[in-house]
């Protein structure tokens, strides 16, 4: 679901870009006035494991992939505004140094899985909670519903290029597929193997931590013991070679060079979009996160490791300048 550079025209990136401006800043401060500083760190910890969810690819049958994203989860166990600032951060460790997702494309994404997929996964699981019994079900369905709804809107996004930016001979200056085809190939995955694993990844997660960290959903103070948290991330890590095991790529991520022999519902293309051919472009520092010189499943390790931290250590830092709280209102009141 992360859309490359060049997918989308700069202007349908501004756009986006621009939408999500006055959704960042209302949450920063949702997250001022409802995250204690003691629980910032936490708020860290969470991105990661959505940074983690989103390195394991799933493959479907046809040679796409995808993955889940953890947006619901991070937006029960904190609140959706916190949940949009998290992946929003996940997302822009993920361009900037592993180019996973397009720098123009950032707010495209972002509105995507940091503000429609945990905003929608959150308000169906809270309407949920109240006339269904068990909050795991109810949880599991508003991933499954959001995260298709994020599908949904990255699909739309690329199936109006062709519709609106074409050049003088009418080839497709970004994106080539129109609506009739970015939407069902988004959403075949989607709402069957990628929704599943976004509803196993957020169901599991909450099951675990409400196991071995139940004051993390009440208390104002971190978990008395951080050692299951910091045990499930460390597991995760190690578990991301995984990931490798899918072959192909997620569909609307391909490279500009192989778009044109690429065959998906119907003749391959047979050309190179001149707006992706001529695009902006960016060189990050582990591209696809590989480590030249080691084996695949190495630099994916170290780029876990390297994206977790960074995590981290960017909302320690954000919690060191914010005053400390005496009180703390759970996700549920908000």
């Amino acid at each position: 679901m992360h859309i490359p550079e060049n997918y989308l025209s700069p202007s349908t990136c501004g756009v986006l870009g621009a939408v999500m401006v006055p959704i960042w800043l209302l949450s920063i401060r949702k997250v001022k006035e409802t995250v204690p500083r003691e629980k910032l760190p936490l708020l860290g910890i969470a991105a990661a494991f959505s940074f983690l969810a989103m390195m394991f690819n799933i493959p479907l049958p046809g040679g796409t992939t995808g993955h889940a994203v953890g947006g619901t989860l991070i937006a029960i166990l904190f609140g959706p505004y916190a949940a949009c600032l998290a992946v929003s951060v996940a997302l822009l460790i993920q361009a900037l140094f592993f180019g996973d997702g397009g720098i123009l494309a950032f707010g495209a994404n972002c509105f995507n899985m940091a503000f429609v997929l945990p905003f929608t996964g959150y308000f169906i699981y809270h309407g949920l909670k109240k006339v269904i019994p068990s909050e795991t079900i109810a949880a599991g369905i508003g991933a499954y519903i959001g995260i298709n709804a994020a599908a949904f809107c990255a699909a739309v996004e690329f199936g109006i290029q062709p519709l609106l930016f074409t050049d003088g001979a009418g080839q497709a200056l970004y994106c080539p597929y129109p609506l009739w085809i970015s939407i069902p190939a988004m959403m075949i995955g989607h709402l069957t193997l990628f929704g599943l694993a976004e509803v196993v990844f957020t169901t599991g997660i909450l099951t675990y931590l409400r196991k071995t960290s139940p004051d993390l959903f009440h208390a104002v103070q971190a978990p008395s013991s951080s050692k299951s948290l910091f045990g499930l991330l460390a597991a995760l890590i190690a578990a991301t070679p995984l990931g490798l095991l899918a072959a192909g790529t997620a569909w609307g991520e391909w490279d500009a060079e192989e778009l044109a022999d690429t065959d998906f519902f119907g003749s391959a293309l047979g050309y190179t979009p001149s707006g992706m051919e001529q695009g902006f472009s960016f060189d990050a520092l582990m591209p696809d996160y590989a480590i030249a010189g080691l084996p695949d499943a190495a630099g994916y390790i170290i780029s876990a490791i390297v994206g977790t931290a960074l995590l981290i250590i960017i909302f320690k830092v954000i919690a060191s300048f914010l005053p400390s709280r005496p009180t703390f209102d759970t996700p549920a009141q908000h």
